[in-house]
Protein backbone atom coordinates (compact mmCIF):
# COMPACT_ATOMS: atom_id res chain seq x y z
CA UNK A 1 0.00 0.00 0.00
CA UNK A 2 1.39 3.14 -1.26
CA UNK A 3 1.12 6.32 1.13
CA UNK A 4 1.87 9.54 -1.04
CA UNK A 5 5.58 9.51 -0.37
CA UNK A 6 7.17 10.78 -3.19
CA UNK A 7 10.83 10.80 -4.17
CA UNK A 8 12.61 14.30 -4.43
CA UNK A 9 15.44 13.72 -6.93
CA UNK A 10 17.49 16.17 -8.15
CA UNK A 11 16.60 17.36 -11.94
CA UNK A 12 19.61 16.99 -14.11
CA UNK A 13 17.52 18.49 -17.31
CA UNK A 14 17.64 17.62 -20.25
CA UNK A 15 20.93 18.40 -21.61
CA UNK A 16 22.26 16.06 -18.96
CA UNK A 17 20.54 13.18 -20.56
CA UNK A 18 22.05 13.55 -24.16
CA UNK A 19 25.87 14.02 -22.44
CA UNK A 20 25.80 17.87 -22.97
CA UNK A 21 27.81 19.88 -20.68
CA UNK A 22 26.11 22.54 -18.52
CA UNK A 23 29.30 24.20 -18.34
CA UNK A 24 29.28 27.85 -19.49
CA UNK A 25 30.04 28.58 -22.72
CA UNK A 26 33.83 30.00 -23.27
CA UNK A 27 34.39 33.80 -22.74
CA UNK A 28 35.09 35.73 -25.50
CA UNK A 29 37.99 38.42 -25.80
CA UNK A 30 36.52 42.08 -26.55
CA UNK A 31 38.21 45.56 -26.12
CA UNK A 32 36.94 47.91 -23.25
CA UNK A 33 35.41 51.08 -23.75
CA UNK A 34 38.45 52.84 -23.17
CA UNK A 35 40.53 50.55 -25.80
CA UNK A 36 38.43 51.19 -28.17
CA UNK A 37 37.86 54.97 -28.14
CA UNK A 38 41.97 54.77 -28.11
CA UNK A 39 41.89 52.90 -31.37
CA UNK A 40 38.91 54.27 -33.11
CA UNK A 41 40.78 58.28 -32.19
CA UNK A 42 43.38 56.77 -34.31
CA UNK A 43 41.66 55.43 -36.90
CA UNK A 44 39.65 58.93 -37.14
CA UNK A 45 42.75 60.88 -37.70
CA UNK A 46 44.54 58.00 -40.19
CA UNK A 47 41.11 58.47 -42.26
CA UNK A 48 41.42 62.25 -42.23
CA UNK A 49 44.59 61.51 -43.73
CA UNK A 50 43.83 59.56 -46.20
CA UNK A 51 45.55 56.62 -45.33
CA UNK A 52 43.15 53.98 -43.76
CA UNK A 53 39.33 53.89 -45.45
CA UNK A 54 37.66 50.68 -43.60
CA UNK A 55 38.07 48.28 -40.96
CA UNK A 56 36.58 45.25 -39.59
CA UNK A 57 36.52 43.47 -35.99
CA UNK A 58 36.52 40.11 -34.33
CA UNK A 59 36.15 39.00 -31.17
CA UNK A 60 37.16 35.19 -29.95
CA UNK A 61 38.42 32.76 -27.47
CA UNK A 62 41.87 34.10 -27.56
CA UNK A 63 41.95 36.89 -29.15
CA UNK A 64 40.15 40.29 -30.10
CA UNK A 65 41.41 42.32 -33.75
CA UNK A 66 40.94 45.49 -34.98
CA UNK A 67 41.80 45.13 -38.51
CA UNK A 68 42.53 47.81 -40.65
CA UNK A 69 41.90 48.61 -44.45
CA UNK A 70 43.16 50.74 -47.15
CA UNK A 71 40.39 49.43 -49.59
CA UNK A 72 37.66 47.13 -48.34
CA UNK A 73 38.71 44.30 -51.03
CA UNK A 74 42.63 44.50 -49.72
CA UNK A 75 44.37 42.55 -46.75
CA UNK A 76 44.38 44.30 -43.65
CA UNK A 77 47.32 46.93 -43.39
CA UNK A 78 47.62 46.36 -39.87
CA UNK A 79 45.69 44.04 -37.02
CA UNK A 80 45.69 45.69 -33.71
CA UNK A 81 45.25 42.78 -30.93
CA UNK A 82 44.38 41.85 -27.73
CA UNK A 83 45.86 39.16 -26.13
CA UNK A 84 44.54 38.42 -22.66
CA UNK A 85 47.11 35.22 -22.30
CA UNK A 86 49.84 36.93 -23.16
CA UNK A 87 49.16 39.58 -20.56
CA UNK A 88 52.15 38.35 -17.82
CA UNK A 89 54.53 37.91 -20.57
CA UNK A 90 55.07 40.10 -23.50
CA UNK A 91 51.83 42.14 -22.68
CA UNK A 92 48.21 41.72 -23.94
CA UNK A 93 48.37 44.22 -27.10
CA UNK A 94 50.18 44.21 -30.39
CA UNK A 95 50.58 46.09 -34.01
CA UNK A 96 51.25 43.52 -36.81
CA UNK A 97 51.93 44.14 -40.11
CA UNK A 98 50.45 43.33 -43.68
CA UNK A 99 52.97 40.64 -43.44
CA UNK A 100 52.24 39.16 -40.15
CA UNK A 101 55.08 40.84 -38.30
CA UNK A 102 54.99 41.87 -34.46
CA UNK A 103 56.10 45.63 -34.74
CA UNK A 104 55.08 46.21 -31.53
CA UNK A 105 53.91 44.36 -28.50
CA UNK A 106 53.05 45.52 -24.89
CA UNK A 107 51.17 46.29 -21.76
CA UNK A 108 49.75 49.54 -22.67
CA UNK A 109 47.54 50.15 -25.74
CA UNK A 110 48.63 53.44 -26.31
CA UNK A 111 51.91 52.97 -25.72
CA UNK A 112 51.18 49.84 -28.34
CA UNK A 113 49.91 52.36 -30.85
CA UNK A 114 52.57 54.97 -30.98
CA UNK A 115 54.22 52.81 -33.61
CA UNK A 116 51.13 53.82 -35.76
CA UNK A 117 51.20 57.08 -34.43
CA UNK A 118 54.53 57.77 -35.61
CA UNK A 119 53.26 56.55 -38.93
CA UNK A 120 51.05 59.39 -38.90
CA UNK A 121 53.35 62.47 -38.04
CA UNK A 122 55.85 60.97 -40.78
CA UNK A 123 52.02 61.66 -43.10
CA UNK A 124 51.48 64.96 -41.96
CA UNK A 125 54.95 66.32 -41.65
CA UNK A 126 54.99 65.11 -45.95
CA UNK A 127 52.63 67.00 -46.51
Amino acid sequence: MDHGVIALVPDKGPSAEKGVSNAAPPRRVFFDRRELDLILRLYGRMVAAGEWRDYAMADGAEAAIFAVHRRTSEQPLYRIEKRPALAKKQGAFAVVGAGGRVLKRGHDLANVLSVLERKLLKLVDAD
